[in-house]
C-alpha cells in the first residue's frame, strides 16, 4: 500500500482487503519488521500490480525481536508454538504431521500435502481442490490431517506454515470467509484428546514441510489427488 505517499505492508484478508480491527489496519514499513503500527483506511492507497503476500512476510509476534503476545487457546487446543529446530521423527506414541497448501493465481487451482509419521512408519498425502484460495488449502491440509488420526487418545502435533490458519483457529481471528470450513476443522481438532498446532517457517529448507509443499504443488500441477500412501 501507499500511505502518505510512502511504501508500506498493510494487513488484507484473501481477497486483497483490508482488515480493519476497531477502525484501524495494522501496517509495517518493512519487510520481516518486527514493529507494527496501525493506520486509518481510508489514508491506505493501493500500489498497482501489487501481490498478496503472506502473513510471514513480515515478522511474527515473538520472532525476530517482535514483542510476544501471551498465546490464547481454544479450549482443549493447546496454544500455537515455534520450533527452532523441527523434528523429523515422532515422540514416543505421537502422531506427527507436516501439513501444507498451495494455489497458482489465489484463487486459482488448489491443493494439499501432508506428511503423517506415527510409530515406524511414514504416510504422504496430497489432493487437488479445484479452484479455491490458499487460506482454504492450508486449513483444509490441517483438516485432512486431523480426520488420519484413528486413535484420539494419543498426542498430535501438526506442524503449518500457515499463520492465517492458527490465527483463525486457536487465536480467535474474525474471519470473513471460510467460516464453514473453520467450523468443522476446529471440530476436528477438538475430537483429539491432545493436541497441538505449531508454526514452522515456510521455504526454509525445513525437510518434511517442503515434502508437504512439494505435494501441495504437485496436486496442483497435475489436478490430481494420490489420497494417502504408505512409504513404510
Amino acid at each position: 500500500m501507499q500511505l502518505r505517499g510512502q511504501r508500506v505492508f498493510a494487513r488484507v484478508d484473501e481477497n486483497g482487503n483490508l482488515t480493519v480491527d476497531r477502525g484501524r489496519v495494522e501496517i509495517r514499513y518493512k519487510a520481516q519488521s518486527p514493529r507494527a503500527y496501525h493506520a486509518s483506511p481510508g489514508n491506505l492507497e493501493v500500489d498497482a500490480n501489487e501481490p498478496i503476500l503472506p502473513d510471514t512476510h513480515c515478522a511474527l509476534d515473538g520472532e525476530d525481536g517482535a514483542p510476544a503476545k501471551k498465546p490464547r487457546t481454544k479450549r482443549g487446543i493447546k496454544a500455537p508454538t515455534s520450533d527452532a529446530n523441527p523434528p523429523l521423527a515422532p515422540e514416543a506414541n505421537e502422531y506427527l504431521f507436516y501439513a501444507d497448501g498451495a494455489c497458482s493465481g489465489n484463487p486459482g487451482p488448489a491443493g494439499l500435502g501432508i506428511v503423517m509419521l506415527f510409530d515406524d512408519k511414514r504416510r504422504e498425502f496430497s489432493e487437488f481442490l479445484g479452484h479455491g484460495t490458499n487460506n482454504v488449502a492450508e486449513l483444509t491440509a490441517i483438516l485432512r490431517a486431523c480426520e488420519a488420526v484413528t486413535d484420539a487418545s494419543r498426542p498430535v502435533r501438526v506442524y503449518t506454515d500457515s499463520n492465517y490458519s492458527i490465527g483463525v483457529l486457536t487465536k480467535s481471528w474474525k474471519a470473513r470467509a471460510n467460516q464453514e470450513l473453520i467450523r468443522e476443522t476446529k471440530q476436528a481438532l477438538l475430537r483429539l484428546k491432545d493436541v497441538e498446532l505449531r508454526y514452522v517457517r515456510g521455504h526454509h529448507g525445513i525437510p518434511l514441510n517442503e515434502r508437504a509443499d512439494e505435494l501441495a504443488r504437485q496436486a496442483v500441477s497435475t489436478a490430481r489427488s494420490t489420497g494417502w500412501i504408505d512409504l513404510r
